[in-house]
């Protein structure tokens, strides 16, 4: 029996969650992949049959998948959990270009890392952005050599950096911010790291607390600065703000009134 549970829904992916319990040692039918996509092992493993030949898949080893490519499986471990993730056509062609994807990745512990946290990203209240970023990392990583940052993008990352601050709208997300700009998601984001020192999700969050407290500090209501910023509601702005200064907007509201008294 095979159950996927949706974890993260956006225009130009999906992250689901695949239980298996199929026991069986043969092979199943052949099954069309339905996307371009990548498939990583989190427990157990099972015998894959595609474009590769046949591999064994489990958490050391990942394998990517092309819309239509047939796929055979078998189960002679038992049961395994697995992370499947759904990327739009044009998400596969910002992240691979016209270069062929190879077949199955080597899982080695930093892919693991980037897979624990893209899960923990979809639990997050900023999920779309924060998600987008946790997701070409870990399949740009896995399946493309390790990028440098080289002096070319140091531009690029500036541009990036005031599209932020200016809260241009093609900034509120990663992928169309690497469009806007003409790059790769996976180069904006290694490159913006590299030379900024933290993820492009936590640059946009620093700004956007700083930009709370300056409302905070005029004597604005959390919830009227939560829609002015684009917070998904209150209790998003306060988990941000507590995260960067471990205070609530609440209490920052007084402190910032006290002091100006």
């Amino acid at each position: 029996m095979r159950t996927a549970t949706l974890l993260a829904r956006h225009p130009d992916f999906e992250v689901r969650a695949v239980r298996c319990r199929d026991d069986h040692t043969g092979w199943s039918a052949a099954e069309p992949a339905a996307a371009y996509g990548m498939v990583l092992t989190r427990r157990g493993g099972f015998r894959l049959r595609g474009r590769g030949g046949e591999e064994f898949v489990d958490p050391a080893l990942g394998y990517l998948t092309l819309p239509g490519e047939e796929q055979r499986f078998a189960h002679p471990a038992g049961g395994d959990d697995c992370t499947s993730l759904w990327l739009s056509a044009r998400l596969w062609r910002d992240l691979f270009g016209e270069r062929p994807p190879p077949p199955v990745v080597h899982v080695d512990a930093r892919t693991d890392l980037a897979h624990r946290l893209l899960l923990r990203a979809t639990a997050g209240s900023d999920a779309h952005f924060a998600a987008a970023e946790r997701l070409v990392r870990l399949v740009g990583g896995a399946a493309t050599p390790a990028l440098d940052a080289p002096a070319r993008d140091r531009a690029l990352v500036a541009t990036a950096r005031a599209a932020v601050r200016a809260g241009a709208p093609e900034a509120a997300g990663l992928l169309p911010l690497a469009r806007a700009l003409g790059v790769s998601p996976y180069r904006l984001s290694r490159s913006f790291q590299a030379l900024v020192g933290v993820p492009l999700t936590r640059y946009r969050n620093r700004l956007r607390v700083g930009r709370a407290l300056d409302l905070l500090g005029e004597g604005a209501a959390p919830a009227a600065v939560a829609a002015e910023l684009g917070f998904a509601d209150q209790a998003h702005l306060t988990r941000t703000v507590r995260a960067h200064l471990g205070h609530t907007p609440g209490h920052l509201r007084h402190l910032l009134a006290a002091d100006g008294r």
